[in-house]
C-alpha cells in the first residue's frame, strides 16, 4: 500500500464515487441533499437542528481549509452525478487517531452504499502516514449506523455517556468502534 500525504480527491466505488467537496460550487446540490434528508437525519444528527444556508456554506468553506491543512477529508457520495450522501475522515483527540463518519439520503439507504463508502474511506485513510487507527462513534440506539463498523472489522472499544443526549432519538450513550492500521506480513514485503 503506497503512503500518501493526502487522500485521492475522487475514489471510485463501482456504481458510485466519493469525491472531494468542490467548495461553494457544491452549495446548491449539498443544500438540496441536506434539505431532502432532514427528516431522516434529525433523530441522529445534532447539527440538523442548526441547518441553514449559512451553515452549509460554512461547512463547504471549512471543508476546503481542513483538507488543505490535512485535518479532515470530507467527501460527497455521488451516483450518476447526483449527491446521495456524505462521508469523512477527520483527526481525533490523539495525534494518530482519526474518526470516520457517514450518512446517506433516505433514497440511498439499504443498498450497502454506506458500508462500501466507509470501507473505501478506511482503505484511503490507511494510505496516510499519520493514521494509526480509525474510530466510528454512533448512538447506542442508531442500529443502522451501528451495523457498519463490525462488518468492516472494527471492534467496540468503549461506550461513552453524552450529556444531554445530542439528538432527539439519542440515548445519550455513544458506542465507539476502533480499527487499527493493518500491518503487512513480513512475507509480503518485497525485497529491494
Amino acid at each position: 500500500m503506497a503512503v500518501m500525504k493526502r487522500p485521492r480527491q475522487i475514489i471510485e466505488c463501482g456504481d458510485f464515487a466519493l469525491r472531494r467537496w468542490r467548495g461553494q460550487s457544491d452549495f446548491e446540490p449539498a443544500f438540496t441533499l441536506i434539505e431532502e434528508s432532514l427528516d431522516h437525519l434529525r433523530p441522529w444528527m445534532p447539527w440538523v437542528a442548526r441547518h441553514s444556508e449559512e451553515k452549509t456554506r460554512d461547512f463547504l468553506a471549512k471543508s476546503d481549509a481542513k483538507w488543505d491543512r490535512g485535518d479532515a477529508f470530507n467527501y460527497a457520495i455521488t451516483r450518476d452525478g447526483t449527491l446521495i450522501g456524505m462521508c469523512s475522515t477527520y483527526r481525533g483527540a490523539e495525534p494518530q487517531g482519526w474518526y470516520t463518519g457517514y450518512w446517506l439520503h433516505p433514497a440511498a439507504t439499504g443498498q450497502g452504499i454506506a458500508t462500501r463508502a466507509t470501507a473505501a474511506m478506511v482503505a484511503e485513510a490507511f494510505t496516510l502516514p499519520n493514521v494509526a487507527y480509525l474510530e466510528i462513534a454512533h448512538d447506542l440506539a442508531n442500529v443502522s449506523s451501528g451495523a457498519i463498523p463490525p462488518r468492516l472489522g472494527f471492534t467496540e472499544v468503549r461506550r461513552e455517556q453524552v450529556t444531554p443526549p445530542a439528538a432527539p432519538s439519542d440515548t445519550g450513550i455513544d458506542v465507539v468502534w476502533r480499527l487499527n492500521r493493518p500491518t503487512t506480513p513480513a512475507s509480503d514485503i518485497p525485497c529491494p
